[in-house]
């Protein structure tokens, strides 16, 4: 007879290897088939627009990409420490192993690395995801946590994390995700805005939505940075201190959101100091822009056309 619906909770349960974010691969995958397709059409484009197309589309894609992808990373605060700590409970065993604490905008993952890997007669590897986005039950999953029979340093930093925590990392983090992931959307939405009104003949206000996709990025750093910038519970792990600080996808986002408000304000300035740089800049031909400025129609001939020779009417003549 076993407990917890035929879980042994104390003994080593099969594991799937902790692999790459499904979503986070998804979106990855979707904007390379983009640019992949891009590629295969820049031979058409002639002269030397083609780079200028090349650089625009690939930097746009990278901006876009990198504000959708940053919801499905877990590299927004990192921490992680050697240490020699106890493996399971009711057990005086213990391991060296590196263990690794990866705060998102939509839960933790804690990570528990043997070294070496194979201790005990295991195999110590893990990597187990604790949510708290919308419809998820970050309790309940620390509850099966529990069940499973988790090492303890896995248990223990699910645990500073719970609802029920005295720590409170949970209201704090579980708020600061929850605006920057807010703001990060509709930095995108500005994003997707911006690539249409670049498109066409008024740049003045892509390069306005290019400064409001930036800001809200900004907005979104600093709104994770606020809420999480209060100090952590000492997170003890055997005889070490776990401490974190902010990772690739927070600096990523930072980064993204300055290449955007230099961008449009590259944009709003070339329309106000040197707007036909602008439009050659963009790609419009120098004929439109002349015809803009009412410059004489531009009239094409057919060679291989001649007009039909009009009769010379001296030699015609009429016999009554």
């Amino acid at each position: 007879m076993t407990l917890w619906n035929g879980v042994l909770p104390f003994y080593p349960q099969p594991r799937h290897a902790a692999g790459f974010s499904v979503p986070l691969l998804i979106v990855i995958l979707v904007f390379l088939a983009l640019a992949a397709s891009f590629l295969l059409i820049l031979p058409g484009i002639r002269g030397h627009s083609r780079w200028f197309w090349l650089v625009r589309v690939l930097l746009s894609l990278f901006i876009g990409t990198e504000i959708v992808a940053v919801h499905f990373s877990a590299e927004w605060f990192v921490g992680r420490v050697n240490t020699n700590t106890s493996y399971k409970a009711f057990s005086a065993a213990r391991v060296t192993a590196r263990v690794g604490l990866l705060v998102g905008l939509e839960g933790i993952n804690i990570t528990l690395t043997g070294t070496p890997v194979h201790q005990l007669n295991e195999t110590i590897d893990y990597n187990e995801q604790f949510t708290w986005r919308l419809r998820e039950n970050y309790a309940a999953e620390y509850a099966n946590a529990l069940e499973k029979g988790l090492p303890n340093p896995v248990l223990y930093l699910a645990e500073k994390f719970a609802p029920s925590s005295p720590c409170g990392l949970y209201h704090q983090y579980h708020l600061a995700g929850h605006y920057a992931s807010a703001t990060l959307w509709v930095a995108f939405c500005f994003w997707l805005l911006s690539n249409v009104l670049l498109s066409t003949p008024a740049p003045l206000y892509g390069g306005l939505a290019l400064l409001t996709t930036g800001a809200f990025a900004l907005f979104g750093i600093f709104a994770f940075a606020s809420i999480s910038s209060v100090p952590l519970c000492p997170l003890r792990l055997g005889s070490a201190v776990l401490t974190a600080q902010y990772g690739a996808a927070f600096w990523v986002t930072l980064a993204t959101g300055i290449l955007c408000l230099f961008l449009g304000g590259a944009v709003v300035s070339l329309h106000y100091v040197r707007p036909s740089a602008l439009r050659t800049l963009l790609d419009q031909s120098a004929e439109d822009c002349s015809q803009a400025k009412g410059g004489s129609p531009l009239i094409l001939g057919n060679p291989l056309h001649k007009q039909a020779a009009l009769p010379d009417l001296k030699f015609i003549t009429t016999n009554l």
